[in-house]
């Protein structure tokens, strides 16, 4: 820690303290986030065992932050990442109304080629949100906080939580309890983010997990086994019954986004997960929104 001069305290997040600094040599100015540990023979939280190993996967990637150096720090872990100025939180929270279509498309094609890279290398991100989403000072968005990452398992036998992702963007498979599931979880959050984006504020912003339950289904209507037949395997199918919803078109929600906007939102937030369009699909799909920022 000697060799880095702290400047401020950027924020904390769920897996630690999160500081601005200056590497004494050198002059970089990175962010170090410091992730203790509860008792010394519990050994690295798996959180950040977890964030390490994502990040290593994924160091090839203009789109990911970039993490510089890891080094044990009294009874913890410092992880030293690129210094980035901002969020795509606070980019929305300041913006006079909601972003051009130039700009969304800009953030978008940044986001879904730092997700497509992440799925290519089998992991899941499982905490896609803005303020997860960093912006560098020339406006480059690069994903961070890996600390809920895993490393998928194609032939999807692995059991994993539902209780992750940040309850705005949870995927409706997550709400309803499911322990097995897919890339689909990341790109349910990449729509919610779209959806932001145009709209200057979340989509659907519950309170509690059933009414999160409630702002998806007021949108999209309720799923019916016919739309969705997985629907009926998931655990908390049967305990939450909802009154019958028509799904409201799109363009009522978001009345200023183009039509092609919306029909690429509406690929996203569908609700069976495996007809959620790739973020692979990202030249295809963008095209359709016309010019982006160079």
């Amino acid at each position: 820690m000697d060799q880095y001069c702290i400047l401020g305290r950027i924020g904390e997040g769920a897996h630690g303290v999160v500081f601005k600094a200056k590497h004494v040599e050198t002059g970089e100015i990175v962010a170090l986030k410091k992730v203790a540990l509860r008792r010394l023979e519990d050994g690295i939280p798996n959180q950040a065992l977890r964030e390490i190993k994502a990040l290593q996967e994924t160091e090839d990637s203009p789109y990911v932050v970039q993490l510089k150096a890891v080094f044990p720090h009294g009874a913890g872990l410092v992880l030293a990442f690129e210094f980035m100025l901002s969020d795509l939180a606070e980019v929305v929270r300041h913006a006079q109304r909601p972003l051009a279509q130039a700009h969304v498309k800009s953030y978008l094609q940044m986001l879904l080629k730092g997700v497509a890279f992440c799925h290519a290398n089998n992991i899941v991100h499982r905490d896609l949100k803005p303020a997860n989403l960093l912006i560098s000072s020339s406006g480059q968005l690069k994903i961070a906080d890996f600390g809920l990452a895993r490393i998928f398992s194609p032939d999807g036998s692995r059991l994993y939580t539902h209780q992750v992702a940040t309850r705005w963007y949870r995927a409706p498979e997550l709400l309803y309890g499911a322990c097995q599931y897919d890339q689909g979880v990341d790109l349910w959050a990449v729509g919610c983010i779209m959806g932001e984006l145009l709209n200057g504020s979340p989509l659907f912003p519950g309170e509690n997990d059933i009414e999160q339950l409630c702002c998806v289904l007021r949108i999209l209507g309720t799923p019916s086994p016919k739309v969705w037949p997985e629907i009926t395997e998931l655990p908390d199918y049967k305990k939450i019954s909802f009154k019958e919803q028509a799904p409201v078109p799109l363009e009522e929600v978001l009345p200023d986004a183009s039509p092609q906007a919306l029909d690429l939102l509406g690929q996203f937030l569908l609700y069976p997960p495996r007809q959620r369009i790739a973020a692979s699909q990202e030249s295809a799909c963008l095209g359709v929104l016309g010019p982006g920022l160079p």
